[in-house]
Protein backbone atom coordinates (compact mmCIF):
# COMPACT_ATOMS: atom_id res chain seq x y z
CA UNK A 1 0.00 0.00 0.00
CA UNK A 2 1.48 3.54 -0.90
CA UNK A 3 1.19 6.35 1.34
CA UNK A 4 2.60 9.44 1.13
CA UNK A 5 3.88 11.99 3.69
CA UNK A 6 1.60 11.88 7.51
CA UNK A 7 -1.49 9.87 7.23
CA UNK A 8 -4.19 10.96 9.45
CA UNK A 9 -7.21 9.21 10.38
CA UNK A 10 -9.96 9.37 13.36
CA UNK A 11 -9.07 7.29 16.55
CA UNK A 12 -12.83 5.39 15.45
CA UNK A 13 -11.30 3.86 11.90
CA UNK A 14 -7.85 2.03 13.97
CA UNK A 15 -9.52 -1.22 12.17
CA UNK A 16 -9.99 0.75 8.84
CA UNK A 17 -8.54 -0.37 5.64
CA UNK A 18 -6.88 2.93 5.02
CA UNK A 19 -6.52 3.92 0.98
CA UNK A 20 -5.01 6.80 -0.35
CA UNK A 21 -6.37 8.57 -2.93
CA UNK A 22 -5.17 12.59 -1.76
CA UNK A 23 -1.80 13.27 -0.66
CA UNK A 24 -2.08 16.23 1.98
CA UNK A 25 -4.76 18.51 2.23
CA UNK A 26 -6.28 20.39 -0.55
CA UNK A 27 -6.95 23.95 1.75
CA UNK A 28 -4.35 23.80 4.48
CA UNK A 29 -4.72 27.39 5.69
CA UNK A 30 -6.73 26.61 9.09
CA UNK A 31 -5.37 28.87 11.64
CA UNK A 32 -4.99 25.82 13.83
CA UNK A 33 -3.73 23.56 11.73
CA UNK A 34 0.19 22.52 10.63
CA UNK A 35 -0.65 18.52 10.09
CA UNK A 36 -0.25 19.12 6.04
CA UNK A 37 1.90 22.08 6.06
CA UNK A 38 5.00 20.60 4.43
CA UNK A 39 3.09 18.45 2.19
CA UNK A 40 2.42 19.27 -1.12
CA UNK A 41 -1.04 18.43 -2.29
CA UNK A 42 -2.19 16.46 -5.18
CA UNK A 43 -4.07 13.44 -6.21
CA UNK A 44 -3.12 9.95 -6.23
CA UNK A 45 -3.52 8.37 -9.85
CA UNK A 46 -6.18 5.42 -10.01
CA UNK A 47 -3.80 2.99 -12.09
CA UNK A 48 -1.54 3.41 -8.44
CA UNK A 49 -5.31 3.42 -6.30
CA UNK A 50 -5.95 -0.06 -8.44
CA UNK A 51 -2.57 -1.48 -7.48
CA UNK A 52 -2.90 -0.86 -3.60
CA UNK A 53 -6.51 -2.60 -3.91
CA UNK A 54 -5.28 -5.75 -5.85
CA UNK A 55 -2.54 -5.86 -2.96
CA UNK A 56 -5.54 -4.99 0.17
CA UNK A 57 -7.60 -8.02 -1.87
CA UNK A 58 -4.65 -10.43 -1.08
CA UNK A 59 -4.28 -9.54 2.23
CA UNK A 60 -7.88 -8.17 4.04
CA UNK A 61 -10.33 -10.15 1.30
CA UNK A 62 -12.58 -9.58 3.77
CA UNK A 63 -12.84 -5.69 4.89
CA UNK A 64 -16.18 -4.14 5.16
CA UNK A 65 -14.51 -0.72 5.67
CA UNK A 66 -12.72 1.84 3.71
CA UNK A 67 -11.58 5.09 5.02
CA UNK A 68 -10.03 7.29 1.74
CA UNK A 69 -6.60 9.44 2.90
CA UNK A 70 -5.36 11.95 3.03
CA UNK A 71 -6.96 15.50 4.70
CA UNK A 72 -10.02 16.67 2.74
CA UNK A 73 -10.24 13.33 0.38
CA UNK A 74 -13.49 14.28 -0.53
CA UNK A 75 -12.49 17.58 -1.90
CA UNK A 76 -12.41 14.87 -5.15
CA UNK A 77 -14.85 15.47 -7.87
CA UNK A 78 -17.55 12.88 -7.90
CA UNK A 79 -16.57 12.24 -11.51
CA UNK A 80 -13.14 11.05 -9.84
CA UNK A 81 -14.78 9.68 -6.67
CA UNK A 82 -16.84 7.38 -8.33
CA UNK A 83 -14.15 5.04 -10.50
CA UNK A 84 -12.40 4.57 -7.25
CA UNK A 85 -15.72 3.35 -5.59
CA UNK A 86 -16.53 1.00 -8.49
CA UNK A 87 -12.62 -0.50 -8.10
CA UNK A 88 -13.48 -0.67 -4.13
CA UNK A 89 -16.44 -2.60 -4.89
CA UNK A 90 -14.89 -4.96 -7.89
CA UNK A 91 -11.40 -5.86 -5.49
CA UNK A 92 -13.39 -5.86 -2.33
CA UNK A 93 -17.14 -7.00 -2.88
CA UNK A 94 -17.99 -7.03 0.81
CA UNK A 95 -17.32 -3.03 1.44
CA UNK A 96 -20.09 -1.54 3.02
CA UNK A 97 -19.00 1.75 3.99
CA UNK A 98 -16.50 4.30 2.26
CA UNK A 99 -15.60 7.16 4.42
CA UNK A 100 -13.23 10.03 4.75
CA UNK A 101 -12.35 13.41 5.80
CA UNK A 102 -14.14 16.42 4.52
CA UNK A 103 -14.77 19.55 4.56
CA UNK A 104 -17.73 21.96 4.37
CA UNK A 105 -16.28 23.37 1.21
CA UNK A 106 -15.68 20.16 -0.16
CA UNK A 107 -19.52 19.21 -0.22
CA UNK A 108 -20.24 22.92 -2.14
CA UNK A 109 -18.57 21.54 -5.21
CA UNK A 110 -21.25 18.02 -5.18
CA UNK A 111 -24.93 18.45 -6.56
CA UNK A 112 -27.37 17.12 -4.60
CA UNK A 113 -27.80 14.13 -7.52
CA UNK A 114 -24.43 13.94 -7.04
CA UNK A 115 -24.53 12.99 -3.22
CA UNK A 116 -27.09 10.69 -3.71
CA UNK A 117 -24.98 8.81 -6.66
CA UNK A 118 -22.12 8.49 -3.93
CA UNK A 119 -24.35 7.20 -1.83
CA UNK A 120 -25.29 4.58 -3.72
CA UNK A 121 -21.44 3.35 -4.38
CA UNK A 122 -21.22 3.28 -0.48
CA UNK A 123 -19.82 6.72 0.36
CA UNK A 124 -22.52 6.57 2.83
CA UNK A 125 -20.84 8.16 5.68
CA UNK A 126 -18.06 11.51 5.84
CA UNK A 127 -16.27 12.72 8.67
CA UNK A 128 -16.56 16.77 8.27
CA UNK A 129 -14.53 19.14 10.40
CA UNK A 130 -16.71 21.50 10.88
CA UNK A 131 -15.06 22.95 13.90
CA UNK A 132 -17.58 25.82 15.51
CA UNK A 133 -21.09 26.83 15.13
CA UNK A 134 -19.65 30.11 16.07
CA UNK A 135 -19.53 32.38 13.48
CA UNK A 136 -17.31 34.51 14.56
CA UNK A 137 -14.67 32.00 15.45
CA UNK A 138 -15.20 30.22 12.03
CA UNK A 139 -13.97 33.12 10.46
CA UNK A 140 -11.07 33.44 12.45
CA UNK A 141 -9.93 29.70 12.02
CA UNK A 142 -9.94 29.94 8.01
CA UNK A 143 -11.85 27.40 6.94
CA UNK A 144 -12.81 28.75 3.87
CA UNK A 145 -16.50 29.04 4.92
CA UNK A 146 -19.13 30.76 6.53
CA UNK A 147 -21.45 29.50 9.28
CA UNK A 148 -24.11 29.76 6.59
CA UNK A 149 -22.52 27.32 4.46
CA UNK A 150 -21.98 25.08 7.15
CA UNK A 151 -25.89 25.11 7.83
CA UNK A 152 -26.32 24.66 4.14
CA UNK A 153 -24.17 21.98 3.33
CA UNK A 154 -24.57 19.74 6.15
CA UNK A 155 -28.43 19.45 5.52
CA UNK A 156 -27.94 18.40 2.14
CA UNK A 157 -26.42 15.69 3.52
CA UNK A 158 -29.11 14.99 5.05
CA UNK A 159 -31.18 15.34 2.20
CA UNK A 160 -29.08 13.09 0.71
CA UNK A 161 -29.30 9.88 3.30
CA UNK A 162 -25.40 10.74 3.82
CA UNK A 163 -24.43 10.33 7.00
CA UNK A 164 -21.88 12.05 9.16
CA UNK A 165 -19.99 12.41 12.03
CA UNK A 166 -19.52 16.49 13.25
CA UNK A 167 -16.08 17.39 14.24
CA UNK A 168 -15.98 20.45 16.01
CA UNK A 169 -13.31 21.95 19.43
CA UNK A 170 -13.42 23.03 22.56
CA UNK A 171 -11.79 25.93 23.38
CA UNK A 172 -11.72 27.03 19.51
CA UNK A 173 -13.53 30.76 20.64
CA UNK A 174 -10.66 31.25 23.55
CA UNK A 175 -10.67 32.45 26.47
CA UNK A 176 -13.55 34.45 27.90
CA UNK A 177 -15.92 32.99 24.98
CA UNK A 178 -16.59 29.20 25.87
CA UNK A 179 -19.89 29.20 26.66
CA UNK A 180 -21.14 31.37 23.54
CA UNK A 181 -18.87 28.65 21.50
CA UNK A 182 -21.11 26.17 23.34
CA UNK A 183 -24.42 27.41 22.16
CA UNK A 184 -23.50 28.08 18.85
CA UNK A 185 -22.00 24.92 18.18
CA UNK A 186 -25.17 22.89 19.69
CA UNK A 187 -27.18 25.15 18.09
CA UNK A 188 -25.76 23.97 14.36
CA UNK A 189 -25.32 20.35 15.63
CA UNK A 190 -29.44 19.59 16.27
CA UNK A 191 -29.82 21.49 13.37
CA UNK A 192 -28.15 19.33 11.12
CA UNK A 193 -28.44 15.82 12.89
CA UNK A 194 -25.00 14.34 12.18
CA UNK A 195 -24.91 10.65 13.42
CA UNK A 196 -22.00 11.33 15.52
CA UNK A 197 -19.97 14.30 17.49
CA UNK A 198 -16.27 14.13 17.65
CA UNK A 199 -14.92 16.58 19.94
CA UNK A 200 -11.15 17.61 19.77
CA UNK A 201 -9.70 20.79 21.93
CA UNK A 202 -7.49 23.78 20.28
CA UNK A 203 -4.15 23.65 21.06
CA UNK A 204 -1.08 25.79 19.68
CA UNK A 205 1.04 24.06 16.82
CA UNK A 206 3.96 25.03 16.89
CA UNK A 207 4.43 27.86 14.07
CA UNK A 208 0.68 27.94 13.13
CA UNK A 209 -0.94 31.45 12.40
CA UNK A 210 -2.83 30.58 15.99
CA UNK A 211 0.59 29.76 17.76
CA UNK A 212 1.72 33.57 16.17
CA UNK A 213 -1.29 34.94 17.58
CA UNK A 214 -0.89 33.95 21.27
CA UNK A 215 2.48 34.99 21.09
CA UNK A 216 1.33 38.46 19.62
CA UNK A 217 -1.12 38.67 22.26
CA UNK A 218 -4.18 38.81 19.95
CA UNK A 219 -5.26 35.57 21.16
CA UNK A 220 -6.13 33.69 24.26
CA UNK A 221 -6.26 30.08 24.80
CA UNK A 222 -9.35 29.28 26.97
CA UNK A 223 -8.07 27.61 30.58
CA UNK A 224 -8.84 23.94 31.43
CA UNK A 225 -11.52 24.53 33.35
CA UNK A 226 -13.23 26.77 30.75
CA UNK A 227 -12.64 24.10 28.58
CA UNK A 228 -14.30 21.30 30.70
CA UNK A 229 -16.91 24.02 31.55
CA UNK A 230 -17.60 24.66 27.66
CA UNK A 231 -17.87 20.65 27.45
CA UNK A 232 -20.64 20.29 30.12
CA UNK A 233 -22.39 23.13 28.59
CA UNK A 234 -22.47 21.58 24.87
CA UNK A 235 -23.73 18.29 25.96
CA UNK A 236 -26.06 19.79 27.87
CA UNK A 237 -27.80 21.57 24.70
CA UNK A 238 -27.96 18.32 22.73
CA UNK A 239 -31.06 17.74 21.81
CA UNK A 240 -30.87 15.00 19.28
CA UNK A 241 -30.15 11.55 19.51
CA UNK A 242 -26.32 11.06 18.36
CA UNK A 243 -23.08 9.18 19.69
CA UNK A 244 -20.65 11.68 21.58
CA UNK A 245 -17.42 10.26 20.23
CA UNK A 246 -14.57 11.56 23.10
CA UNK A 247 -11.69 9.38 22.96
CA UNK A 248 -9.64 11.56 21.24
CA UNK A 249 -6.19 11.98 23.24
CA UNK A 250 -6.06 15.89 22.84
CA UNK A 251 -9.10 15.77 25.21
CA UNK A 252 -8.80 15.68 29.17
CA UNK A 253 -11.95 13.94 29.45
CA UNK A 254 -12.21 11.15 26.91
CA UNK A 255 -15.70 8.59 26.95
CA UNK A 256 -18.25 7.98 24.65
CA UNK A 257 -21.90 8.26 25.18
CA UNK A 258 -25.18 7.71 23.91
CA UNK A 259 -27.19 11.72 23.52
CA UNK A 260 -29.58 12.82 24.66
CA UNK A 261 -29.98 9.42 27.22
CA UNK A 262 -26.72 9.65 28.53
CA UNK A 263 -26.79 13.38 29.40
CA UNK A 264 -26.74 13.27 33.17
CA UNK A 265 -23.84 10.58 33.29
CA UNK A 266 -21.86 12.42 30.85
CA UNK A 267 -21.94 15.74 32.69
CA UNK A 268 -21.58 13.87 35.83
CA UNK A 269 -18.01 12.30 34.55
CA UNK A 270 -16.69 15.98 33.23
CA UNK A 271 -17.73 17.37 36.96
CA UNK A 272 -15.67 14.55 39.19
CA UNK A 273 -12.72 15.25 36.76
CA UNK A 274 -13.00 19.22 37.82
CA UNK A 275 -12.93 18.03 41.08
CA UNK A 276 -10.08 15.76 41.31
CA UNK A 277 -7.71 18.11 39.48
CA UNK A 278 -6.31 20.69 41.52
CA UNK A 279 -7.09 24.72 40.92
CA UNK A 280 -3.44 25.35 39.37
CA UNK A 281 -4.25 22.40 37.16
CA UNK A 282 -7.55 23.92 36.09
CA UNK A 283 -6.01 27.63 35.76
CA UNK A 284 -3.62 26.46 33.80
CA UNK A 285 -3.31 26.24 29.75
CA UNK A 286 -1.95 22.57 29.23
CA UNK A 287 0.19 21.95 25.89
CA UNK A 288 -1.52 20.30 23.13
CA UNK A 289 0.23 19.49 20.29
CA UNK A 290 -2.26 17.47 18.30
CA UNK A 291 -5.74 17.99 16.44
Amino acid sequence: MKYTGPVYRPPYEANTLLLQVTVGCAHNKCTFCTMYRDVQFSMEKLDQIERDLQEAKQQHPNVRRVFLVNGDAFVLSARRLKPIAELIHKYLPKVETITMYASVSNLKGKTDEELKELRELKINELWVGAETGHAETLTYLNKGTSLEDSQKQLKRLNQAGLDFYFGFMFGAAGSGKGMENAAATAKLINETNPIGIVPTTLGANANSPLANDIEDGKFQLATEIEVLEEQKKLIDLIEIETEYLGIHGINTVTFDSLLPRDKEKSIKRVDSYIERLDDAYLNSIPERHSI
